[in-house]
């Protein structure tokens, strides 16, 4: 089973609701998405993402379905070469190398068809899964950002991890 990245598609909204519409994701994922998660919604974020021509917010396809969602983000000011990635794997497709994959492959795509020279996650410290697959995809773990983050009434830790283009 591998996986590729594609634009999204109107008809993936279901496929993207039914995977948002879970906690043990949105836990891990910054605030702002509603759960549940409706059709709906997934419909105004593929929207939105087609409409601002947002190239690097991709769908992660496995075997004709939608499985997950990884986007790149330039950063602004000095930090412009530097970009900040972010994704999650549906639950059932945990643990099979997928995310790993989907890693690579857009810090690929990011490197050869920009000037982005630094791709940096910052997990949170307690999303072990997330920080292994980091690692598996090349990143390096430059620290921990101590009480980074705050979600659901707790201060959290996160982990910051980088990718360099060599």
């Amino acid at each position: 089973m591998g996986c590729f990245l594609r634009e999204w598609k109107l008809e993936d909204a279901g496929e993207l609701a039914t995977l948002l519409d879970n906690q043990k994701i949105q836990v891990n994922l910054r605030d702002g998405l509603p759960y549940p998660y409706r059709k709906k919604d997934a419909e105004e974020f593929i929207l939105h993402s087609l409409l601002t021509n947002r190239k690097f917010s991709l769908a992660i396809v496995s075997e004709h379905m939608v499985i997950g969602s990884i986007g790149v983000f330039r950063q602004e000011n000095i930090h412009f070469r530097t970009a900040e990635i972010g994704y999650y794997i549906g639950e059932a497709y945990w643990g099979k190398g997928l995310g790993t994959e989907a890693l690579k492959q857009m810090c690929q795509l990011v490197f050869e068809t920009t000037d982005i020279v630094r791709i940096f996650a910052e997990p949170f410290s307690d999303n072990i899964a997330s920080c292994r697959i980091l690692e598996k995809a090349g990143f390096q773990l430059e620290g921990t950002l101590r009480k980074s983050a705050y979600k659901k009434g707790l201060f959290k830790d996160q982990q910051m991890y980088s990718f360099i283009k060599e």
